[in-house]
């Protein structure tokens, strides 16, 4: 293949209910990253999917009255359609219920335990059901589950262990000789200081208290336990198999990003380096701990009721404002707010001002004064360099805040030129110009200007904006994909329609 492959991956959804916008935030920023990493000519390949097992699983389903599988596979499909309706465009949506995922995470188990990395004990501790983990007293705050507060009970059962401390050093070593592994850099000194130096623990990898898991299939009283499972998803789905693997595999492998919430970072840059490493095969480039979504009350709950859903703001809002509002809000290293208010005078400001204005504005002076159709007549001033410049600059300034995570940031660029455009109609006032005959060619050099940033910021606004971009296409009616302008380009213009739709904030 010509050229550059590029594998990113999301977290796996839990199945244990429907996701809320902090979950779906993560498959947005997902897609905008791969999108745009298509845009610039790479072999994309986006994984995401759902984490299917585990004693939690098992409970839930009980109290609904159906089996596991029943109440998976209907989880699955509700999580599935709300990545759907967020217009993302994952590559392959994984279930670890798979057969073959299954299959390969047995093989797997058997290869570490047949190397000495997975052996047999007991485990003693402190579990939490709603997180699958086990904690030490020195673990737990104020007796309770660091991660979500909520109470543990004590456990003893019959385990198999991993032997995450065999790994420890080559861990450490790994991360110091690799900055760019752990991003934001704070989740690096974090995992280093507060995990990996004062000693690695070894991993229970089975459990005997339940059986919604995959068996362990030379000990069928065990089931292999959540990480194992959860984690090996990013190469069972791509061809690994311990004895065989694929062409696939060989090329998609390593994976370029997992893109996951920051409150299970541990187990993406502790569990599962140690993994690979026990399997002998490389880590992945790079883990980003992206921020939460959080409410002004802090982090949404049911118990808080304050829970909200993606698919109720897009009946609301439609796509493309809800996707704008999780990719503009949340910052590179910090979580970021949701109101209403706030998604409201985005969308009435950024969207319908800023962006919708430009263009309607635009594509009416051009089928006003020349009825749609408009090229370049090189009339040139001074402000037009300053502005073709500024168009010119756009894609480098996009493609280094994206190459660096920072998506919140590339918007901001690409509507920082859209406000120069609004700023140039000002400068160059075309409905002066209008009024003298001897100034047309003037005129028609302005509107050229205005089309071609409509056009290169329109283009990169596919990642973020899918749909408004395809629409801003249609009516400038031009198929040019050179991202930067043009002099020599032609424009039939199709009649404008408002692109957002003001909010009116008193009846809101």
């Amino acid at each position: 293949m010509n050229k550059e492959k590029y594998y990113i991956s999301t977290a796996i959804a839990y199945t244990s209910g429907k996701p809320h916008i902090g979950n779906t935030y993560e498959i947005v920023l997902a897609d905008a990253i791969a999108r745009f990493k298509r845009l610039q000519g790479y072999d994309v390949y986006l994984q995401t999917g759902t984490d299917e097992h585990g004693e939690k699983i098992e409970l839930k389903a009980k109290e609904a009255g159906v089996t596991p599988q029943e109440f998976v596979d209907e989880k699955a499909a509700e999580i599935k359609r709300i990545w759907d309706i967020m217009n993302t465009s994952y590559d392959k949506f994984v279930r670890t219920t798979d057969p073959e995922h299954e299959k390969v995470v047995q093989h797997i188990f058997k290869y570490m335990y047949d190397k000495g990395d997975i052996y047999k004990g007991e485990y003693k501790g402190h579990y939490c059901t709603p997180c699958e983990s086990f904690w030490t007293d020195s673990q737990l705050v104020d007796g309770k589950c660091p991660d979500c507060g909520r109470d543990v009970e004590d456990k003893c059962e019959e385990a198999y262990f991993f032997k995450l401390s065999k790994y420890q050093k080559q861990l450490e070593d790994y991360i110091e000789s690799h900055p760019e592994f752990i991003q934001p850099a704070a989740r690096k000194n974090e995992m280093i200081n507060n995990f990996i130096k004062p000693g690695l623990q070894d991993l229970c990898v089975s459990r005997t208290s339940f059986k919604w898991g995959i068996p362990v299939d030379f000990d069928d009283k065990h089931v292999v336990y959540v990480w194992l499972d959860a984690l090996t998803n990013y190469i069972t789905n791509i061809g690994y198999d311990v004895d065989n693997c694929t062409d696939e595999f060989k090329y998609k492998w390593p994976a370029d990003l997992h893109l996951i919430g920051k409150d299970i970072i541990r187990f993406h840059t502790i569990y599962w380096p140690c993994f690979l490493m026990s399997l002998d095969i490389p880590l992945p480039k790079q883990v980003f701990g992206h921020p939460w979504l959080i409410m002004s009350d802090g982090k949404m709950s049911k118990s808080k009721g304050n829970v909200i859903y993606a698919d109720d703001l897009v009946d609301e809002f439609g796509v493309d404002a809800v996707r704008y509002y999780f990719l503009h809000e949340i910052p590179f290293a910090s979580d970021g707010v949701f109101t209403r208010d706030l998604l409201i005078e985005r969308i009435n400001g950024d969207l319908a001002n800023v962006l919708g204005n430009l263009v309607q504005r635009t594509i009416s002076m051009g089928n006003k004064y020349f009825e749609g159709k408009v090229t370049n007549k090189n009339i040139v001033e001074d402000v037009d360099k300053e502005f073709i410049n500024k168009i010119n600059g756009l894609y480098d300034k996009v493609s280094n805040k994206m190459d660096n995570l920072q998506i919140s940031d590339a918007l901001t660029e690409i509507f920082d030129v859209l406000r120069a455009s609004n700023k140039y109609i000002d400068e160059t006032t075309p409905w002066v110009l209008a009024k003298d005959e001897n100034l047309k060619d003037r005129l028609e050099t302005v509107i050229y200007n205005l089309l071609e940033s409509i056009r290169v910021c329109g283009l990169l606004l596919n990642p973020f904006l899918t749909k408004t971009s395809e629409k801003i296409a249609k009516q400038i009616n031009n198929d040019n994909t050179e991202i930067k302008y043009v002099d020599n380009n032609s424009y039939e213009l199709d009649k404008p329609t408002a692109l957002f739709m003001r909010i009116d904030t008193k009846k809101e």
